[in-house]
């Protein structure tokens, strides 16, 4: 059975991750959807050493959602969606939530990759699938740095079959 594919992915002014989701739709072929927030970050929102910054603040209300400035088009169309973001203290941003909360979930795949500098998939992998049980979730993978096309697509085609 032929799958589709949706690789959303949401990134910050360093671009890693959206550098790693164009790499994964380019490799196995799916639409890309950048999550944009509706007010978008600076880079004083992102500084995590302020406490008061939009970062830490968010994280620390965990009833936070970020509201995001488009909706995925054909969204039922999709069986597989590959979910990418930064690592904000050790899960993902609140964002990421919100993306998930506004669609149904139900008979979707979902598998989850991330960019980081230190920290693990662990906790985003604990929570989410936990939050969103209507959904398969498949194991996830941390990329850091560049990531051939083979190994993204060796590791999506595992998640689709």
């Amino acid at each position: 059975m032929a799958h589709k594919a949706l690789v959303a992915y949401f990134s910050t002014l360093r671009g890693n991750t959206a550098h790693v989701a164009e790499e994964l739709a380019d490799a196995i072929g799916a639409d890309l959807f950048e999550i944009v927030p509706e007010d978008e970050y600076s880079s004083t929102d992102l500084d995590w050493r302020n406490p008061d910054s939009r970062c830490n603040r968010e994280h620390a209300d965990p009833s936070c959602r970020p509201a995001i400035a488009e909706e995925v088009r054909d969204w039922d169309s999709y069986d597989t969606l590959f979910l990418g973001f930064p690592i904000w203290w050790y899960t993902a941003p609140r964002i990421v939530e919100t993306f998930l909360e506004s669609y149904d979930l139900t008979g979707k795949t979902v598998a989850l990759f991330a960019t980081s500098g230190g920290s693990g998939l662990t906790k985003p992998e604990d929570e989410l699938p936990a939050r969103f049980p209507q959904a398969t979730w498949k194991p996830g993978r941390l990329f850091n740095g560049g990531v051939a096309a083979s190994t993204l697509r060796a590791w999506a085609n595992g998640v689709m079959s």
